[in-house]
């Protein structure tokens, strides 16, 4: 096959399309990751995505890649926050690690089942500093752009993962999603985006504020398929949601039960949903109603102060004890320019919590995860939005940017998702004026992914989401 026609096969197809292209021999994984390296070259240098790279170590993997397997020979990017890929360094975004962090020797759990499964990791994907901001704009490596319009944020933390797979330099890359990070990239760079269940993928970070791994793509059957080869439980592993004997994919493809789906559209505060979100809610409503569901307006009011507030002052502790244990095992103390602002603020919060307090907040979050659970358990799937408001732009985005209402407000349907474990898939089903696209989310509950790929999976053969372009790549 001629280069440019495989080079135009490798931004048309899916990752499934391209490993079956490899195990019918059109095809060589070696083909698919020059493919791979001629896009990161082309558009990288415009939308910083990639943060590091190792081009030929990932051609050499190509080149001995034996091409029977679920994702045979596609080629795949990590986020670069806190996963280990054999061969690169894990920064966070940081100054602090980038200036002390080692090569990893061997990968995380959930990356060697990625790489047993046949994806080959060639890269690691920008994130904002140790992944607490809604936008990738680490001052480390700079921002990530949105491939559909270049002023725009492509959102965080997994931006840098959500701009590599939107622009086509890969078809499928690894996220992590603690408060959104999944979620929003996917809305905002228009692809698919699941939060699995809690426990679903090991996770050496499990804690009680949800934060999980997963995966960005364009299509809902590699999103499936992802989930069938990294989850599974793990030797230690503080959850484990159920799993039946079909894989996600075998499950994707099948009509769901008539479902009871909330509408959830309202948020505290007095604040708005974003007019056209709303519009595009109600449109995805009218879509599962002829699809035979029964839909019906729901306020849940999941969201509340105390819980925000632990939730806060935890993942602060957390951050305080990784940086307490790197400079531990490197002997090393962090110096005053090692991280932005608002991280090292968070950091000295941190340390400054005691274990009494540390403990009433997770009991605290405990209690709210079992309340926000219970309300969305009156309903089979609950249909919401993503992000309440429009896109922002680049140097707009930041947690800190929006007031302490803002926040409080805009993270009804997000954060507080990952504190009661259960999963969550954003689903870019329109566009908004200005051509940029326009995601909305279905909540589901505990361990039943299967029936938020299957309504994903209807929505996607009436809506063809994957073959819209960014302009980055019509030129």
């Amino acid at each position: 096959m001629p280069s440019k026609d495989i080079q135009a096969l490798y931004q048309t197809s899916d990752a499934l399309g391209l490993a079956k292209f490899v195990q019918d021999g059109e095809v060589t994984p070696a083909e698919l990751m020059e493919a791979a390296i001629v896009q990161a070259e082309k558009v990288n240098p415009r939308i910083n995505a990639l943060v590091s790279w190792d081009y030929e170590r990932a051609r050499s993997h190509a080149r001995t890649h034996h091409p029977h397997s679920r994702f045979s020979g596609v080629p795949y990017l990590e986020k670069d926050l806190w996963m280990q890929v054999t061969g690169f360094r894990t920064t966070n975004g940081s100054k602090f690690y980038y200036r002390l962090a080692s090569v990893a020797e061997k990968d995380s759990e959930s990356v060697r089942r990625l790489r047993s499964a046949g994806l080959i990791p060639f890269g690691m994907t920008n994130s904002p500093e140790m992944g607490q901001d809604w936008t990738t704009e680490p001052k480390v490596y700079g921002s990530t752009l949105n491939p559909w319009d270049l002023a725009f944020s492509a959102s965080g933390s997994s931006g840098g993962a959500g701009a590599a797979v939107a622009a086509r330099i890969v078809p499928i890359a690894g996220g992590s999603d603690g408060g959104g990070s999944i979620r929003l990239p996917a809305a905002f760079c228009g692809l698919v985006g699941l939060k699995p269940s809690r426990g679903r993928i090991p996770d050496p970070w499990q804690n009680a504020t949800g934060s999980v791994l997963g995966c960005l793509s364009r299509t809902v059957r590699d999103t499936a398929a992802y989930l069938d080869v990294a989850s599974g439980p793990y030797p230690g592993d503080y959850f484990t949601p159920p799993r039946t004997d079909e894989s996600f994919v075998e499950l994707s493809t099948r009509e769901p039960r008539r479902l009871r789906v909330g509408l959830a559209t309202s948020l505290p505060l007095g604040f708005k949903i974003d007019s056209e979100i709303a519009a595009c809610l109600n449109q995805t409503a009218r879509l599962l109603e002829n699809a035979g569901h029964w839909v019906e307006p729901c306020e849940l009011n999941l969201f509340t102060e105390a819980c925000r507030v632990a939730r806060g002052r935890i993942i602060a502790v957390q951050l305080a004890q990784r940086v307490n244990a790197m400079e531990t095992a490197l002997g090393s103390r962090m110096l005053d320019d090692d991280f932005e602002p608002t991280t090292l603020s968070s950091i000295e919060e941190g340390k400054s919590v005691n274990a009494i307090i540390l403990a009433s907040d997770i009991e605290t979050v405990r209690n709210s995860a079992r309340d926000i659970a219970g309300r969305l358990a009156a309903y089979d799937v609950v249909l919401c939005p993503v992000y309440p408001a429009h896109t922002f732009r680049i140097g707009e985005g930041a947690y800190e940017t929006h007031s302490y209402e803002q926040q409080f407000a805009f993270c009804e349907y997000l954060s507080t998702i990952n504190t009661c474990g259960v999963p969550a898939i954003s689903l870019p089903v329109g566009v908004f004026h200005d051509g940029l696209p326009l995601g909305v989310q279905l909540v589901g509950h505990y361990g039943d992914e299967a029936t938020l790929l299957q309504v994903a999976e209807c929505l996607e053969q009436q809506l063809g989401w994957h073959e819209r372009r960014p302009p980055l790549l019509r030129g």
